[in-house]
């Protein structure tokens, strides 16, 4: 009984937690909508929720709006899986050889506080106005901070599991894939969901230096035209797409 009693006041907490979060969005746009309708705030600067519906909706009569999302959710998607495969490589290889680390740590400490903007256009000579350079801003902001997180967590993997593993003369590779790799399962997990999150931003900070399509363009080209309506929507649609992917990461993580 007391069992059903705790499995119902956490089914209660989350319908409250749930009920909260959307009482608290609704509010949020319906004070933004009536200081507009009153013209206490400036629509031309802050737009409304009801232009930027509008907004949204002519992208979509005009067929610029799946195609703009799923620009910017392929750029997203390929910086993603590159950048999570090379961290995940990389931070083996420097776990394996320590001496390797030792002599990259600047460096990669370096790279790492160098703003990455600050490269986009000699990356966009290198490369070209293209969706590869996009890729590779991308993979440049996020590659470093996942790398390092996810090295930390095989260094602080139990030293006393790594011990007996050695007592039954397991080699590197043996403690790696049967010690190291299971037991740092949520660092990588976590990883994982920091990713998805800093290739968007790279994404867009790559769209915003070179791109003829996706949301990060129809930001630029909106604050270029002053067409704050097209600002916001591009805005409100990011944060949609990086709640969707950050919940399917949660999602998988939790399965």
């Amino acid at each position: 009984m007391t069992y059903k009693k705790y499995i119902s006041k956490i089914k209660k907490n989350k319908i409250i937690i749930h009920l909260s979060q959307i009482a608290i969005f609704i509010l949020f746009i319906t004070i933004w909508q009536i200081l507009a309708n009153k013209n206490y705030i400036n629509t031309f600067i802050t737009s409304s929720p009801k232009n930027i519906l509008i907004t949204i909706l002519n992208l979509y009569r005009q067929n610029n709006l799946l195609f703009h999302i799923w620009i910017t959710i392929k750029e997203v998607l390929i910086s993603f899986i590159i950048t999570s495969f090379l961290s995940i490589f990389i931070a083996t290889i420097l776990y394996n050889y320590k001496i390797l680390y030792k002599i990259l740590d600047p460096y990669i400490t370096l790279f790492n506080s160098l703003p990455k903007v600050a490269l986009g256009p000699i990356i966009i000579i290198w490369i070209g106005a293209n969706i590869k350079s996009i890729i590779t801003i991308s993979v440049l902001i996020s590659i470093i901070v996942s790398i390092q997180t996810i090295y930390n967590g095989f260094e602080n993997t139990d030293p006393l599991k790594i011990k007996l593993l050695k007592t039954f003369n397991a080699n590197k590779k043996d403690i790696l894939f049967n010690c190291v790799i299971p037991s740092n399962k949520s660092v990588i997990l976590s990883t994982l969901k920091i990713n998805i999150s800093m290739c968007l931003i790279g994404v867009i900070t790559g769209e915003f230096l070179t791109s003829k399509a996706g949301i990060g363009y129809l930001i630029l080209y909106g604050s270029q035209v002053f067409n704050l309506n097209l600002v916001m929507s591009g805005i409100i649609l990011l944060m949609i797409i990086s709640y969707v992917m950050y919940n399917i990461i949660l999602y998988i993580s939790k399965r």
